[in-house]
């Protein structure tokens, strides 16, 4: 037990060092995450010569979900030492400007390397493997449990067994509702999801039995006024992922709700694949997302926002702004 104790302290030590230039809204990494060049070529390699593989966080300051990675994720030990155990992990800010090297050798900034891996989502983490291929993603927060299942995933190298979808929908129980949960608002059999001349966008929802996430989602989510006005703009329909029934998908294919589902990759429950009126995805929440940011990715859809600010992030920072300036309260986490 006392062996255990000085373990933990040492893995939950108190010292933290930021990748990120200092702000009042700072959010800080531990101070076991790696500082290189940023040459991730050579950090590929260097992790896979220590018998690990490479982990890029991308952050921001001011991100409520970064700061539960760090401070709920990241303070319990059996997450800690698998990470260092198996990982090299190195963090990157969205907005920053240190130079980053990428796996085809060109030297960018750190928020045009996140602009190139599409990162919409803070946090985002990428697992990597000894040939700079991509074995996971994690877009946006996921709990403890989940994060878990992550890391044993590719620590693992179970990418070459089955599917990281796949494995985490095994992998992860949650005591939570046996039953999905019904909306008025959601679209009724037969499913032709093709968009014609006048269509609203499309909120296609993948949910399972025994998800709390999902069971949040409309306990709180679909609760809130502001949800629902922006739910009001889409259609909305909803599969579990085990549904065999015919869908159309928006561009026109003819599948098994299931099918489609392991064909758009969806790995977590909620999942929310956000179309627009011409039946082009534009964004998905496939993370851990409180209503003010559900209520935003509707509007980043609904407003056609996308079409002139590519950046889902500096959406958002404008639309708190605005609000504020309304003198509506903002609260990231509510």
């Amino acid at each position: 037990m006392k062996l255990w104790l000085a373990l933990a302290s040492v893995l939950l030590m108190p010292f933290w060092a930021s990748a990120q230039t200092a702000s009042p809204h700072a959010i800080e990494v531990p101070a076991w995450f790696s500082e290189t060049f940023l040459d991730l070529r050579e950090d590929v390699r260097d992790a896979a010569k220590e018998g690990k593989r490479l982990m890029i966080y991308f952050g921001q300051d001011g991100c409520p979900y970064c700061k539960a990675l760090m401070q709920t994720n990241f303070t319990q030990p059996r997450i800690v030492e698998k990470t260092r155990s198996n990982f090299v992990a190195l963090a990157l800010n969205i907005w920053g400007d240190r130079p980053v090297t990428g796996f085809d050798g060109k030297v960018v900034p750190e928020k045009d390397f996140a602009r190139a891996m599409r990162v919409q989502f803070t946090p985002t983490v990428l697992f990597l493997d000894e040939q700079a291929n991509q074995v996971a993603r994690l877009n946006g927060y996921y709990p403890p449990h989940r994060f878990e299942a992550a890391l044993d995933y590719v620590a693992g190298r179970l990418e070459s067994k089955q599917p990281f979808s796949a494995y985490m929908n095994g992998a992860v129980k949650e005591a939570a509702a046996d039953k999905l949960h019904d909306e008025p608002f959601f679209m009724r059999s037969p499913y032709d999801l093709r968009r014609v001349p006048g269509s609203k966008p499309l909120a296609v929802i993948f949910e399972t039995p025994y998800c709390s996430g999902c069971d949040e989602l409309h306990k709180e989510g679909f609760a809130r006024t502001e949800v629902k006005a922006e739910l009001e703009r889409f259609d909305v329909v909803r599969f579990a992922l085990s549904d065999r029934s015919a869908v159309i998908t928006p561009s026109g294919d003819k599948a098994h709700a299931e099918d489609w589902a392991r064909a758009l990759k969806v790995a977590y429950t909620p999942s929310i694949v956000l179309f627009d009126a011409d039946g082009r995805e534009v964004i998905r929440t496939e993370a851990y997302l409180r209503p003010f940011h559900l209520a935003g990715a509707l509007a980043y859809v609904s407003s056609r926002a996308y079409r002139t600010e590519p950046s889902f992030q500096r959406f958002m920072k404008a639309r708190a702004e605005r609000m504020s300036r309304e003198g509506r309260a903002v609260d990231l986490w509510k």
